[in-house]
């Protein structure tokens, strides 16, 4: 009886492998950790990949390509940058409309000491506009006939850049009689077109001067007087119709009243890529006596105005008993190139008073719209900046 034989196949390789893994004791299915090692194996395999992907970009980028790493431009500065030539440039162009000073007249000149210095000082006068007028003389009614026609570039007195401009007419230095214009508004060139009779004989019209005085009307305080014209009367030919223009004085112009009042000394120096502008107060001298027993207490103001804005105002220590302090303090201002055409620096020497208001001496005003001495030392510190610049000014009336 033939009996059933069974026969064994020999175990495959998967069989050894598994048999292999259950002998390590590995609490973890076979499946298990084949597949933990599968994912393992493919994260290692792209990161892999990536970093080759970035090494190739570099490659590029450095060889001149536009790879994925390549640098981005640094951000060009927009801040404006100020140019020292473009401030000298301006510091020039304002010194070309300084007076000439003293030492630079010709020598010829000083044989007509008054006259030259007459002119020069009209010269450095703030410019106030221009009067027409016409004068006649009728010998047979011995009256004096003045036709107050038109101004032109009135002075500007109200916050709107405008004038109400009205003129008084007079005969000095008796001045009683009087006439007045009506008031032109709100106009710089006004049309006055009026004429006034004075009844007076010859021989005594030609010991007068004909006074124009021009005003501006205040509706709600007294009218503020811009200037006036002075015609003496005994250098008039009126043998014939006269009609002239004449440019309008300031009634403020007494070289002797100023002078009388000292003489001050600073330093302004101005470095515009930084802004700033940095005056010394070095000394005064001669100052007007303020106090009874003949001497002052005096200090120096600084006020910086921006347009009409004043934006800043600084001031020195006070000098007790004395009419030539020295001082040697600096201040320093915040102005932007981009305005300084705009910015006005007043310069005031005042007596302190411990009781009651301190009374101011006179002043300096510089800027590029001042005249004259301020605006040369103005102009010389715009030309050279960095450097400072020193210079006297006579002190000049508060209006």
């Amino acid at each position: 009886m033939a009996g059933n034989v069974t026969s064994s196949a020999p175990p495959s390789k998967m069989n050894f492998i598994i048999t292999f893994y259950d002998s390590l004791g590995i609490p973890v299915p076979f499946w298990a950790a084949v597949a933990i090692l599968s994912a393992g194996f493919l994260f290692i395999l792209i990161v892999f990949i990536l970093i080759c992907c970035k090494c190739c970009c570099c490659r590029k980028s450095r060889g001149g390509g536009g790879g994925c790493c390549r640098r981005k431009p640094r951000p060009v500065s927009r801040k404006a940058t100020v140019k020292t030539k473009d401030v000298q440039a301006l510091g020039q162009a304002y010194k070309e409309k300084v007076q000439p000073d003293l030492e630079e007249l010709k020598p010829n000149m000083e044989d007509n000491e008054g006259s030259s210095s007459s002119s020069l000082g009209r010269s450095y006068v703030e410019f106030l506009g221009k009067l027409h007028y016409k004068l006649d003389y009728n010998f047979q009614t011995t009256e004096l006939s003045v036709g107050v026609v038109e101004c032109e570039s009135v002075k500007a007195m109200d916050s709107g850049g405008t004038s109400d401009p009205y003129i008084r007419v007079c005969l000095a230095p008796d001045d009683r009689r009087k006439f007045e214009t009506k008031v032109q508004e709100k106009t710089l060139n006004p049309k006055f077109n009026e004429t006034f009779s004075f009844k007076i004989s010859y021989s005594e019209l030609i010991g007068k001067t004909l006074v124009f005085k021009l005003y501006d009307f205040d509706r709600f305080s007294a009218s503020g007087n811009i200037g006036q014209v002075k015609v003496p009367l005994n250098s008039v030919d009126f043998g014939h119709s006269v009609d002239r223009w004449a440019e309008v004085q300031s009634p403020d112009s007494d070289p002797d009243k100023d002078a009388s009042l000292g003489d001050v000394c600073f330093s302004l120096r101005y470095v515009p890529t930084a802004g700033k502008l940095t005056a010394i107060i070095l000394e005064a001298k001669n100052l007007k006596k303020m106090d009874v027993t003949g001497l002052s207490d005096p200090y120096v103001k600084m006020s910086l105005f921006v347009g009409t804005k004043r934006v800043k105002k600084k001031k020195t220590t006070v000098k007790r008993k004395t009419l030539n302090p020295y001082y040697n303090e600096s201040f320093t201002f915040d102005v932007r190139f981009e305005e300084i055409e705009s910015v006005t620096l007043v310069v005031t020497v005042v007596d302190y008073d411990l009781i009651g208001s301190s009374d101011p001496i006179g002043q300096v005003t510089l800027g590029c719209r001042s005249t004259g001495n301020s605006l040369k030392h103005w102009s010389e510190m715009l030309a050279n900046p960095r450097r400072p610049i020193a210079m006297w000014h006579t002190l000049r009336s508060i209006s």
